[in-house]
């Protein structure tokens, strides 16, 4: 079940129990880093099939092994983009659904500091602009880096882009809806709000370092 709230009118939030249950699992602080990994692709993937339920179809002629008939196809492109590095991480997930799927990459690091988000790389395939593009990061904080990413996607000609993450905050959300109302974003949950270090409550920690095992 997938749920659009009253205070974020671009918001879908997911309600599903599978992805509640890998969700909790994955919140544990106690979860390994493998398990951690295999959990956020496992929530991206089931996410994948209510994000992908408009993309256009179109008729084409096949034949069976016992007659000819019209089946349907996607008719665009679709793109994946991860938002590096953490966006690595729900990749795999939604390319076990989407396997003809091009993957772009943009890259974008938080200051600490000013918790603005910088921009250090920027590849897309070709015709990225024609089709629907996911944009996928596992959270959505302050929304600085969500939202540079699909400023830099507009510059490219994109004009149907989805974001795709597992937690989101309110703040996050709201800068989202203020820089890009066009852009729907799915959640897996909306947690409560930031700290004082523009981390997410209850959250599920750096996910970037929970990913890759890192610090």
């Amino acid at each position: 079940m997938i749920v659009r709230h009253d205070d974020h009118p671009n918001l879908l939030e997911f309600r599903h129990p599978l992805i509640r249950d890998k969700l909790t699992r994955a919140r544990d602080e106690a979860t390994p880093s493998g398990e951690f990994r295999r959990l956020i692709n496992e929530i991206a993937g089931l996410m994948t099939f209510e994000i992908c339920a408009d993309l256009p179809l179109a008729e084409v002629e096949i034949n069976t092994p016992l007659e000819a008939m019209v089946g349907a196809r996607l008719e665009g492109p679709v793109t994946l983009v991860p938002i590096l590095r953490a966006g690595l991480g729900m990749t795999d997930g939604i390319l076990q659904l989407l396997p003809e799927a091009r993957v772009g990459h943009i890259g974008l690091y938080r200051d600490e500091v000013a918790l603005e988000p910088v921009p250090y790389y920027c590849k897309l395939p070709e015709r990225s602009s024609e089709g629907t593009v996911l944009v996928v990061d596992p959270m959505v904080a302050t929304g600085g880096s969500a939202a540079h990413a699909l400023t830099m996607l507009k510059q490219q000609g994109c004009d149907n882009v989805k974001l795709v993450c597992i937690v989101a905050a309110p703040a996050g959300v709201a800068t989202l809806l203020e820089h890009h109302p066009d852009v729907p974003v799915f959640c897996a949950t909306l947690d409560r709000e930031l700290d004082d270090k523009g981390y997410i409550l209850p959250g599920l920690g750096d996910a970037g370092d929970r990913l890759f095992g890192t610090t």
